[in-house]
């Protein structure tokens, strides 16, 4: 209690005081759409809070708050001014990210909640430095970052939040009033698509400004540890994972060329960060014997850099050796004076080498399958004649055995072509930038052992000769089908010899990611959530059982929907049935930037990664360990929950419902990523091929956020009608699995507002519909509070809640314009689609809403 009144008053002096402050500022500056909405907006949001409380629709709200303030104006004009809302309230949203992000520090009390150090000094206390230098030899944690379209902020604007939050820190108030006032004229969305290489253009900045220097502090205090040296660490300790010209998965704009680009762009970037480094370095190291070698490798790098040599050096073994005798003169002449920075230097290339960030290449399943049945129907003798009436195990060494090379004259479909030449590149990628550059193919959708075999025929049939496939096969399972035979499908795997001998060439080590969005997407929030819980103890077994080291891929997004939430209380909830030798994870678009968007932010988040699955190797936790009976009542819990989840999916009203009431139609038209909104060509919605990132989005939109929590009141109350009330809450109180489970719930449900849709329950279509989901909400809301014994919804997080509150203040008048738009839509006759100007006006101007809604949510997609 005394923590949650310390952040209250944190939050209350850096954040909410400052906005009205800041705001106040933003009021008097010389802008189009300041000076035409600033004044009405408050009044705005108080007319829509009390129209809300009445029961009024957000075209009631609207209508008679313009009849009001704009009387003799057109419909038209009345839409331009709510654009000029719309505009006003996207900045201040930027406002409060950047408030938030110079307040970090504080609110989130990173000092005193450093797990990273508490563990270094239970490390020291306990005289278990041994025991951790060889755990620093094998562990690591990478994070992923993708291209998937959760991100509504361009380039420029990501930068001007930077500059704001710098002055915020240091009060400068002048100089955030003129950053305020080139953020009112900076424009916020994208007129076109960006490209894939403009997404890694865009992503590379963390990389150069974020990770390279917090990398470096990071494993910098790890090697102040005593009994640690730099040969303890392990090359991948931490380490990044690059998505944006890789992912090929649904982007038909990703292309080999496109690959090729973002590589050398890494490449380019981590020399300059190298560049720059060094010449800092010289700063220091002034002396005889070590400035001119620091001076000869500085002109190395200059040299790539501009273009006159392709290759500065062959390795960064090559620098690294170089540094070590430099590190030798200085301990012997100069007292080993500024030694820490020249091995910092040294660590920085252990970990970057010469790309940066391991470019994942990822395909569809279904794809593979086609191209490689593109190529049997061109070449039938690549396979045995009697191939099908053979068995499966049969057939999958058939695949893993395969010998010729294909034969592209004979195809010319694009994607095709692309394909086998990506799987070509990837020699040329590794050649240039060492294996680590470009090392895994991601297999999306994949049903099985059939599916890997099929990937590795491809790369046999494109050159990769026997005994040379430096490319680790990394499986994506996501449905709960999927999920549940994982574990058998990685045994029969196993139990293959050619597959073995392929593993024993990869260190014996094999991959497997997991998807928690499409898990979520298809099975529900509990049964996705323990579905993979399972899967990794299966999968855990089975590769321990056959020799095999398995790391887990966790694709997680940014809301708890799809797999986001408190991160480390996840992966410190993993007990010794699951390997933890390796953390990975995805994170996109505003997860990115807020977890990762500063340094103070980024060392805190990564600190608590490397914190939670260090402390799975080094120490037991019988919390984190789940008794039969706890397994037992999760089991149930999912099950209904998951039961509910599926009748709910499979209701009639289910996808006309998001197609018609929601903003799902206007993802793919928001310019905000490359990727299209769904897989396939076909113009008719289907469920399989809607992707995870639109669909949780659009009841983000709606505001209510489904895909978090439905199905998980339904559970909580069958407990507690059959009497086993006190098992669910003796769960939450004992199993840290159960507690991150509906702790991530909660976030999902204080992002609510049925208010703004309660207008729906009248409907005569969707009125029945509705309040399913409502009745479900409160249910949910009801058993989740019973069971964790919070007055409210993320009590035990009041940093989250009242960012939250904030938040959802500040873009209530963006959401009930975005209501306004797609009821005045909905009204549209089929004729008048065609022919009314203003039709095309509040598609845009619903489009425009997501922007703002998206960004204030942080981790809505």
């Amino acid at each position: 209690m005394i923590r949650q009144e310390k952040v209250k008053d944190i939050y209350q002096n850096l954040v909410e005081l400052k906005y009205q402050l800041y705001n106040s500022l933003f009021l008097t500056l010389p802008l189009d759409a300041v000076e035409q909405a600033s004044l009405l907006i408050p009044l705005l949001d108080e007319a829509g809070r009390n129209g809300l409380n009445e029961g009024r629709n957000p075209q009631q709200i609207i209508d008679d708050f313009l009849d009001l303030h704009r009387p003799n104006a057109s419909e038209k004009e009345r839409t331009q001014f709510l654009f000029k809302v719309i505009q006003y309230v996207e900045r201040q949203v930027v406002l409060v990210d950047a408030l938030e992000d110079a307040a970090y520090v504080e609110v989130n009390q990173t000092e005193s909640l450093n797990r990273l150090r508490e563990l270094i000094e239970r490390i020291e206390s306990n005289h278990l430095q041994d025991r951790f230098a060889n755990l620093l030899e094998k562990f690591s944690a990478r994070v992923i970052l993708t291209a998937h379209p959760t991100q509504f902020y361009p380039g420029p604007v990501l930068g001007i939040i930077t500059d704001l939050t710098a002055a915020i820190k240091k009060n400068d108030v002048a100089q955030a009033r003129d950053l305020l006032q080139q953020l009112g004229n900076t424009p916020f969305y994208n007129k076109e698509k960006p490209t894939p290489y403009d997404e890694a253009i865009q992503l590379s900045w963390y990389l150069s400004n974020i990770f390279y220097p917090v990398f470096g502090e990071i494993l910098d205090s790890i090697a102040a540890v005593g009994g640690i040296d730099d040969d303890c660490f392990n090359a991948q300790l931490l380490s990044i994972g690059f998505w944006p010209g890789g992912d090929r998965d649904g982007n038909p704009f990703v292309t080999t060329d496109t690959t090729r680009r973002v590589v050398e762009k890494l490449r380019s970037n981590i020399i300059e960060c190298y560049h720059r480094e060094v010449r800092e370095l010289k700063r220091r190291l002034s002396f005889s014997g070590i400035y001119d070698e620091l001076d000869a490798i500085e002109e190395r790098f200059y040299l790539e850099l501009s273009g006159e040599v392709e290759e500065c050096f062959e390795s960064v073994e090559e620098i690294r050796e170089r540094l070590d005798a430099m590190a030798e003169v200085l301990e012997e002449k100069y007292q080993g004076l500024y030694l820490d920075l020249l091995q910092s230097f040294r660590r920085k290339l252990q970990v970057f080498g010469f790309h940066f960030a391991t470019l994942d290449i990822r395909q569809d399943s279904r794809v593979l399958r086609g191209i490689f049945e593109a190529i049997v129907a061109a070449q039938p003798e690549l396979l045995p004649a009697d191939f099908d009436s053979r068995d499966e195990q049969e057939q999958i060494v058939a695949l893993l055995t395969i010998t010729g090379e294909v034969d592209v004259s004979k195809h010319e479909d694009p994607l095709f072509l692309d394909t086998i030449e990506c799987i070509r590149a990837i020699k040329d990628i590794q050649k240039r930038n060492k294996e680590r550059a470009c090392q895994r193919y991601i297999i999306s959708n994949c049903a099985g052992a059939r599916d890997v075999a099929t990937l590795i025929a491809l790369f046999r049939l494109a050159g990769w000769q026997e005994g040379e496939l430096s490319v680790d096969i990394v499986p994506l399972f996501e449905t709960v089908r999927d999920l549940q035979s994982a574990g058998a499908s990685m045994s029969a795997l196993y139990s293959i010899a050619p597959y073995r001998k392929h593993l024993e060439s990869r260190n014996n080590k094999q991959t497997v990611m997991l998807g928690f969005s499409d898990g979520t997407k298809d099975g529900g929030y509990l049964m996705a959530n323990w579905a993979i819980y399972t899967a990794k103890e299966d999968l855990t077994a089975a590769s321990r059982e056959a020799g095999i080291e398995v790391a887990f891929f966790d694709g997680r997004g940014g809301p708890p929907a799809r797999g986001g939430g408190n991160t480390y209380k996840f992966y410190s909830a993993l007990g010794r049935k699951i390997e933890s030798n390796e953390i990975q994870l995805t994170v996109q678009g505003q997860t990115i930037s807020s977890y990762y968007g500063t340094r103070d932010a980024a060392k805190h988040n990564f600190r608590q990664l490397l914190s939670a699955g260090m402390e799975n190797n080094l120490f037991e936790h019988p919390e984190r360990e789940l008794t039969q009976s706890q397994r037992d009542l999760i089991v149930q819990l999912a099950s209904i929950s998951h039961d509910k989840y599926l009748a709910f999916k499979a209701h009639p009203l289910f996808l006309p419902y998001l197609e018609e009431m929601s903003t799902l139609h206007y993802y793919a038209q928001s310019n905000i990523g490359s990727r299209p909104a769904k897989r396939g060509g076909s113009s008719q919605l289907k469920f399989e091929d809607l992707r995870a990132i639109p669909f949780v989005g659009a009841w983000g939109q709606l505001k209510q956020n489904v895909p978090g929590y439905f199905g998980v009141g339904s559970a909580l109350k069958a407990m507690e009608e059959q009497g086993r009330l006190d098992e669910c809450k003796a769960l939450y109180r004992d199993s840290r699995f159960f507690e991150a489970l509906l702790g991530n719930s909660m976030q999902s449900m204080c992002k609510t507002n049925f208010q703004l849709t309660a207008y729906m329950a009248d409907d005569p279509k969707y009125g029945e519909f509705w309040n399913l989901i409502h009745d479900e909400f409160q249910l949910s809301k009801e058993m989740v509070l019973k069971v964790s014994g919070q007055n409210q919804l993320l009590a035990d997080a009041p940093s989250n809640r009242y960012s939250i509150a904030l938040r959802q203040q500040i873009v209530l008048p963006l959401l009930l314009i975005q209501q306004y738009g797609l009821m005045k839509l909905n009204s549209f006759s089929d004729e008048e689609q065609e022919t009314n100007e203003l039709f095309p006006i509040y598609e845009k101007m619903v489009i425009r809403t997501l922007f703002g809604n998206i960004n204030a949510s942080r981790n809505s997609a």
